[in-house]
């Protein structure tokens, strides 16, 4: 057994595998398909939020590579390969943008070369690391991206991980007070919602059963993270209504964009 799948618990039911799983993805187990399966029936829209949360990293990462000219992408909370990852849709666009991925999850570390395939102009690199591991994180990007350059930062469904507020509010300042000027927050988190209170039971559930543990917090305090930032339009919204293609639902996935 190699060092990477000996980190791989197949006994519970993993976040990453679980969304791998409500977006059709085939790098979960039995456990969290029966986890993801229970999850819905509590919330039977949640499956939504996964592939909501994927079409608005889409449009926020072409809309910085198209119309804010970003050729640095820093995606720290990576998550499982799937369509349209960071790099594909950045490279898309601008053949020459650069990516590095930060994860710690072992499964996506064995995923890991699917992310490290871009254009030839381009380059892509690939970090295994915690989010808390913030100079770690910097000191190994400087070797693929720029600091002195706009990097967008993407955190994605990745700052739910992390339980204390103020903590979490430290990192993502921290992280960006580490990029230059024009860098942007590309910032997405689960809310709590008196609109959705099956939402906070499907919470509950997977805190209880599934790993790691997920920490909700309300619209406003998701806009916390983008203080000091110029907020791009339409704010901070359901990802579902970022700038989308066509009118959706809205879910309990709030995200934003903004500007340093």
């Amino acid at each position: 057994m190699t060092d990477i799948e000996s980190r791989i618990d197949t006994t519970r039911p993993h976040t990453a595998r679980i969304w791998n799983y409500w977006t059709g993805g085939k790098d979960n187990y039995p456990v969290d398909r029966e986890a993801g399966d229970r999850i819905r029936a509590l919330h039977p829209g949640i499956g939504e939020y996964a592939k909501a949360d994927r079409l608005f990293l889409g449009r926020a990462v072409r809309h910085l590579a198209g119309q804010e000219g970003i050729r640095q992408f820093l995606d720290i909370g990576t998550g499982l390969p799937s369509a349209d990852n960071t790099h594909e849709v950045a490279q898309r666009v601008a053949p020459d943008a650069r990516v590095v991925y930060v994860d710690n999850d072992p499964l996506v570390l064995a995923h890991a070369r699917a992310l490290l395939v871009g254009t030839p102009e381009g380059r892509t690199d690939y970090l295994d690391a915690d989010l808390r591991y913030i100079d770690t994180i910097l000191a190994a990007a400087a070797k693929t991206l720029d600091l002195s350059q706009p990097v967008a930062l993407m955190l994605l469904g990745v700052v739910i991980f992390i339980e204390d507020d103020e903590e979490s509010y430290a990192i993502v300042r921290r992280l960006l007070d580490a990029l230059a000027p024009g860098s942007h927050l590309v910032l997405s988190h689960t809310v709590t919602h008196p609109d959705m209170p099956d939402v906070d039971e499907a919470v509950a559930f997977w805190n209880e059963h599934g790993t790691p543990k997920l920490t909700q917090r309300t619209p406003a305090a998701v806009a916390r993270y983008f203080d000091g930032l110029e907020l791009l339009e339409p704010g901070v919204v359901s990802c579902s209504a970022w700038r989308p293609e066509t009118p959706a639902a809205d879910v309990a996935m709030y995200a934003g964009v903004g500007r340093k």
